[in-house]
C-alpha cells in the first residue's frame, strides 16, 4: 500500500449531532485497533466489545476527553479534501484527557515529575492512546496526529498563556519516544503502571490488588510538552 492510493485526514471529532455516526466509527476502529494490537492498550477487546452503543457515544461526547482521528480517503474520490465523507476510513486516533486539576496531575516526588506551579494559572492534559493501523504506517501520520491534537490546544481558546501536556510510554518503545522528542517533549520522570492508568483515566480497570511489581515498578518514562500560547 503507498501513499499514492491514499489521502489522509485529520480532525477532532465534533460533540455535535453526528456525534452516533461517529461513534460507529470510532467503536469499529477501536475494536480493531484492540484486536491487532493488544498489548498496546490496558483494556481488551472482550471488554469494549460488550460495550453498548450508548457507551460509545457516552465516550465521545463527555467533558474532559478530546478525540482526534486519521481517515483515509481513496485518491480516486471526487470528495473535497475540506469534508470527512463516508468512504473514508479511520486508520488512527489519539485522545487527550483535561483540562485536569493539579491534584489530578501531580505524581510522588520519586516519580521526580515536577509540580506545576503553586498559584500560577496552568492548564494541565494527558495525551494518550496514539495508535495507527499497521496497514498505514510509515507514513508519519502519527506524528500529523499529535500536531493536530498539539495545535487545537494551543488555539482553542487564548488562556491560560501556560499549557502543559504530559504523556507515559514505554522507554524501550525507541521510535514512539523519538516521535515525542522531535515534537518538543522532554524526559520527566518514571511512572509506575498503575499511575499511568489512573492518569489515562483507566483507574476502574485496576485489579484491588496493585501490590505487585508490575503495578509498582517505575517502569514507564514521563515526557512532557511545555506550550505557551501567543
Amino acid at each position: 500500500m503507498s501513499n499514492r492510493e491514499y489521502e489522509y485526514l485529520f480532525f477532532r471529532i465534533a460533540k455535535d449531532d453526528a456525534i452516533a455516526s461517529s461513534a460507529a466509527k470510532y467503536k469499529q476502529l477501536r475494536l480493531e485497533a484492540l484486536s491487532v494490537a493488544p498489548s498496546s492498550f490496558s483494556s481488551t477487546y472482550e471488554i469494549e466489545a460488550s460495550l453498548p452503543d450508548t457507551e460509545w457515544v457516552n465516550r465521545l461526547s463527555e467533558d474532559g476527553r478530546e478525540i482526534f482521528i486519521c481517515a483515509a480517503k481513496p485518491r480516486q474520490s471526487n470528495q473535497s479534501d475540506s469534508q470527512i465523507p463516508e468512504q473514508t476510513t479511520w486508520i488512527g486516533q489519539l485522545t487527550l484527557r483535561g483540562p485536569l486539576r493539579p491534584e489530578d496531575f501531580i505524581l510522588p516526588e520519586e516519580s521526580g515529575q515536577k509540580k506545576p506551579a503553586h498559584g500560577r494559572d496552568q492548564e494541565l492534559w494527558q495525551m494518550l492512546s496514539l495508535f495507527t493501523m499497521p496497514d498505514h504506517r510509515g507514513r508519519g501520520l502519527g506524528k500529523r496526529l499529535c500536531q493536530e491534537a498539539l495545535s487545537y490546544l494551543a488555539s482553542y481558546k487564548d488562556s491560560p498563556r501556560e499549557l502543559w501536556v504530559r504523556l507515559m510510554v514505554k522507554p524501550d518503545n525507541h521510535a514512539t519516544v523519538g516521535l515525542y522528542r522531535g515534537l518538543g517533549f522532554a524526559e520527566a520522570g518514571r511512572c509506575t503502571l498503575a499511575e499511568a492508568m489512573v492518569a489515562n483515566g483507566d483507574k476502574d480497570m485496576l485489579p484491588e490488588d496493585i501490590s505487585g511489581e508490575k503495578y509498582t515498578s517505575r517502569s514507564g518514562l514521563i515526557m512532557i510538552s511545555e506550550i505557551r500560547r501567543s
